[in-house]
């Protein structure tokens, strides 16, 4: 299912950040410019080397806890299939808070191939209250619907504190033995901020051989540390023009870490 991550090497996954979209607080762009916004940052992601793109409402804050509104998924959709024309690279999706089970929905409907989710299972409590997982309803939306997408959950998800006291190698192993993730995302507390490497290290231990992806936090100067035992990472700010969030992905940037992660998987 994860077939874009390379063997030899960590995986660069591009996060195409959306404007804020129609219903949202802050949606100030007509529909034309947020997808050319999208357009513009997935073929920087391109030029400049990354594996597979994932996109996400990133400008909807404040996010839902639940399912999102139907608006919202009418305009990702847009997004999504201007990205998937566009470039050729592998796309994923991202419905924030959690609303896993539109980003299937987007996924059957524009041929994206996987979907993050934050909270697969368990609960957090997070800025938008209590958020719990349903992996019984997403797995049977899948094995009905969209069987070939992949899934990736985070463990102990960022801008969130967990209500169970599992050790984080014991959340991997409860995500992939018993949620069924296809692959396992460790991030630090918020955006931009870096798991500790020993972090890393010990969802790797918990995911049993499922891949580990870094979601958050990643820079040119701390992947050599993270990604030892990781199989790629999720990265946005800091590939972005100047390393600020609101800005363009800088091409530069991007093939920058894709050459340290070259390097990393000795020059593959």
């Amino acid at each position: 299912m994860l077939s874009f991550l390379p063997p030899r090497r960590p995986a660069l996954i591009g996060v195409v950040h959306l404007s804020a979209l129609p219903g949202s607080p802050r949606h100030h762009l007509a529909m034309d410019a947020i997808v050319l916004q999208a357009v513009n940052d997935a073929r920087a992601y391109a030029q400049g080397g990354a594996d597979a793109l994932i996109v996400e409402n990133f400008g909807d804050a404040p996010f839902a806890r639940g399912p999102v509104e139907s608006e919202t998924v009418a305009a990702m959709a847009l997004c999504i299939g201007a990205v998937r024309s566009a470039c050729a690279l592998p796309l994923g999706v991202n419905v924030l808070r959690n609303d896993a089970r539109s980003a299937l929905g987007l996924c059957l409907a524009t041929g994206a191939s996987f979907l993050r989710v934050n909270v697969l299972a368990g609960a957090a409590v997070t800025d938008q209250g209590l958020v719990e997982g349903d992996a019984y309803d997403l797995l049977r939306a899948r094995a009905r619907l969209a069987p070939s997408v992949a899934i990736l959950a985070d463990a102990h998800v960022k801008h969130a504190t967990q209500l169970s006291k599992e050790s984080l190698a014991e959340a991997c192993e409860e995500l992939v033995g018993r949620s069924l993730a296809d692959a396992v995302v460790v991030s630090g507390r918020a955006t931009g901020k870096a798991p500790a490497p020993e972090e890393v290290a010990e969802a790797a231990r918990g995911a049993a051989g499922a891949p580990v992806l870094l979601g958050s936090g990643v820079t040119l100067q701390n992947a050599a540390s993270l990604c030892r035992a990781a199989r790629g990472a999720i990265v946005g700010s800091s590939l972005k023009q100047g390393g600020e969030l609101a800005a363009p992905v800088d091409p530069a940037r991007v093939r920058a870490l894709r050459e340290c992660f070259e390097r990393l998987g000795g020059g593959s």
